[in-house]
This record gives structure tokens, C-alpha cells and sequence, in this order.
């Protein structure tokens, strides 16, 4: 059975109705929670969600105790023809950085150009200047909060085209594809979204998750990522009485990070591939301070030399102050999944030629971020990923074309008919 809504609505405005809902439901997850999703609310998403595709026609509907979201399309392929399993992934979860609660969607139809200036805090622009893909949606359906929230395309964009390409292919079955698996996830936000994820289990051979920017983009290169821990070991005496005693890990921490490059090896100074180490969080006092750096870079030599600049710097702090201890713990966060997919090309040739027949010029493009792609292609499922259409994506200033939205849902359309096709 298929939604009446679905089968009886243009799909664009189904596919804007559903974004919509989803962004008004609060879905930030958090950092250092000890439960796992990190945020109970964002159940209430996965769970709306598992009403929807089980009255959409999926089978197999299954919401498991970790917040994992799974459901099948099943095959129209007549009789003895097989095909590939496919599977389509997005994150329920939006970035603890800005606040997801209370959005208020806002829908600017055909946009005619220039700025937009968002009234809830007409501060918050959205200028061509800056975000040169508005000139791209020139006469599109826009859509962004009212700046007193982010929006939530990251990655409910991607949660709205995969539902709404799922109710299209099960009101039309005379689409031929074969078996097609859907997850929707928690926590990819927060570095954990695919920490309980079962591989077998989903049963697919090949899969992309819908979590992209810009329309007709197909990103198959992530950075390789590491955490880094640095803790500084200072001494703390009464501070009446500490002339000579006193070794202060706050100051310590500050002569490290004064030492990091100035105009290089920095979010804010690189593009393109070029890596860098962010110091990410500090907390300490007198006797102890941590701090976290992420660590990035395209190849797993240049991550280990940024690795090895940092241990440098903390061993300079030392070596000035030898009372003091340093110690550095890397953690392993996830590697350039380009490594897998570069030997199985297909999977982008053909996400290419669907991005082609939904009417767009498909670009490559590296990330200069991750994926839950790049662990699952490491886990044994390639994962690419397709674009979603959001913009500005962890800001107030989130914007998305409701159009380009419906280009995702028609690669994504096109893409399992490839692959049934064997094309």
C-alpha cells in the first residue's frame, strides 16, 4: 500500500510537506553523553519516521534498541532476475553547536535574488556574496529557519528525499529495480553514528548515504580524521606561596596552542586538500588542563606529520618548562574511504549517470569532513555520498532548495534502476 498523500500530491510538495514536519522536531544530539542515541528526542523523529514507512508499504520495519532505523523496498524485478541490494542512509541528528529546537521553517518562494534577511534576528544574512550557490537557485523555492535556529537540512534533507523516494518507487511499481534497503540514524553528528550499526545485518551490497551539499555533487574522498588528547601536567601549591613551586598547566596550555602555525594548518586558513589541527575544546585548572584537537588531512602521511608537529610543540613546552608533564593520546576517528571505493569504480560511475538523468551535471568532490560513509565502507559496505541540497549547513544562515531536494530524489530514483539494469 502506498500513502494517499503520496499518490494523490505533486511529489515536490509531499517531499517540502515532510521536510517541513522533520525540522520542527528537535533532534540535537550531544557530545560526551553516556547513553546511546546521545539524546532521547531523537526518538521522536525515528519513531514518526517508523509509522510513515510501515504505512508507506515498506517491509520489514525495525526500530532497534540503538535508534537504528531499517526498512526494505522490495524488488520489482520479474521473476529469476536479481540485482544488487541497495541501501540509503541519513541522520536524524542535528549539531550540538547551534540550537534545534523551536525551528521555524520558513519558505521564500521563488527566490528572485539578492539577499535574505532572516526575521528572527535580522542579523542573520544570507548573502550571494558569500554563499555564491544562491545564484544557482535563481527562481527556486528556498527554505531556512527564521535565525533564531539552524534549519536542519543537515541531514533532515536527506532523511525527507530517501522517505519520499521510498513512497514514489512503492506508488510505482512498475519502476524496476531490485531489493532496496533504507536506515535512518542517530548520533552521526556527534562521531557515533555508526557505532552499533550491523553491516550483515542490513544486508545490502552497496549503499550512499544522502548527506551532501550542493545539487549534483558526489563526494567519494573524506579526510582521514584523528582526535588528539594532550594533557598538561602542571603543579599546584597555595598560591600565597608558590614563587618557584608553582608550574600552572593553564599557562602551559596557552604557550602550546600560541605555537600551533599561524597562517597554515588551521580550518580557517586551508581549502581545498589541504589539512589542518583545530584545537577543538579545552578544560583544566592549575594542575591539570586537557585539550582536543582534531586532526585532518587527505593522506594518511600528511595526518601523521600534523601528528608529529603537535608532539613537536607539546616537547618545545617541556623542554621550557621541565617540571611540567605532556602526554599525547591519538585516536583513531576514520580514514579516507577513497581508498576502498577507488577499486570499485562503478559505484560512483553510476551514482554519476543518475545524477546525469536527474537532469544535473554531476561533479566529484572531496570532503573536507566525514561521513558515517567512510566507516561503513571500511566495515565492508562502500558508501559513498550524494548530495542533499542544504548550504550553510551548523549555522543559523542553513539554507536549502526545495528543488534541488527533488533532484536528490530523483537520483535517487534513477540510481537503483541502474544498478538493476546492470548499467
Amino acid at each position: 500500500m502506498s500513502d494517499d498523500r503520496s499518490s494523490q500530491r505533486p511529489r515536490t510538495e509531499d517531499l517540502l510537506d515532510r521536510f517541513l514536519r522533520y525540522v520542527q522536531i528537535d533532534t540535537q544530539s550531544a557530545e560526551n553523553s553516556t547513553t546511546y542515541p546521545s539524546t532521547a528526542k531523537q526518538l521522536d523523529l525515528l519513531r514518526l519516521l517508523e509509522d510513515e514507512l510501515r504505512a508507506l508499504g515498506c517491509a520489514d520495519v525495525q526500530l532497534d534498541c540503538h535508534g537504528y532505523l531499517t526498512a526494505t523496498i522490495p524488488s520489482t524485478l520479474p521473476p529469476g532476475r536479481t540485482a544488487p541490494v541497495v541501501g540509503f542512509l541519513a541522520h536524524v541528528d542535528t549539531t550540538p553547536e547551534i540550537t534545534g529546537a523551536g525551528v521555524r521553517p520558513i519558505v521564500w518562494r521563488n527566490y528572485a535574488g539578492g539577499e535574505i534577511r532572516l526575521p528572527g534576528d535580522p542579523a542573520q544574512v544570507i548573502d550571494p556574496a558569500e554563499t555564491p550557490e544562491l545564484r544557482d537557485c535563481i527562481g527556486h523555492d528556498l527554505i531556512t529557519s527564521d535565525g533564531t535556529t539552524l534549519l536542519g537540512a543537515d541531514d533532515k534533507a536527506g532523511v525527507a528525499e530517501i522517505v519520499t523516494a521510498a513512497a514514489y518507487l512503492l506508488a510505482h511499481p512498475e519502476i524496476q529495480h531490485g531489493v532496496i534497503r533504507l536506515a535512518l540514524t542517530p548520533d552521526e553528528e556527534v562521531g557515533h553514528g555508526t557505532d552499533y550499526f550491523d553491516v550483515a545485518a542490513f544486508g545490502a551490497d552497496v549503499a550512499y548515504t544522502v548527506d551532501g551539499s550542493t545539487a549534483g555533487t558526489i563526494e567519494y574522498e573524506t579526510f582521514n580524521a584523528d582526535t588528539a588528547i594532550v594533557e598538561i601536567h602542571g603543579r599546584n601549591v597555595h598560591p600565597g606561596y608558590a614563587k618557584g613551586k608553582m608550574v600552572n598547566s593553564l599557562k602551559l596550555a596557552a604557550n602550546l596552542i600560541g605555537r600551533l602555525p599561524q597562517d597554515r594548518l588551521s580550518p580557517e586558513t586551508t581549502e581545498g586538500r589541504e589539512g589542518y589541527l583545530h584545537p577543538l575544546q579545552i578544560e583544566g585548572n592549575t594542575e591539570l588542563t586537557r585539550i582536543r584537537f582534531i586532526i585532518r588531512d587527505f593522506s594518511r602521511d600528511g595526518l601523521h606529520e600534523i601528528e608529529n608537529l603537535l608532539r613537536q610543540i607539546a616537547a618545545d613546552v617541556v623542554n621550557q618548562e621541565p617540571r611540567a608533564r605532556i602526554d599525547v593520546r591519538i585516536e583513531e576517528s576514520y580514514r579516507n574511504m577513497a581508498e576502498i571505493l577507488s577499486r570499485r569504480p562503478e559505484i560512483v560511475a553510476r551514482a554519476e549517470e543518475a545524477i546525469r538523468r536527474a537532469g544535473l551535471t554531476p561533479r566529484c568532490e572531496p570532503i573536507r569532513g566525514g561521513t558515517d560513509g567512510a566507516r561503513l565502507t571500511f566495515a565492508g559496505l562502500p558508501t559513498p555520498n550524494l548530495f542533499a541540497g542544504g548550504h550553510n549547513f551548523h549555522s543559523k544562515r542553513e539554507w536549502v532548495s526545495l528543488q534541488d531536494m527533488d533532484r536528490a530524489v530523483e537520483t535517487i530514483v534513477q540510481l537503483v534502476q541502474l544498478w538493476a539494469a546492470g548499467d
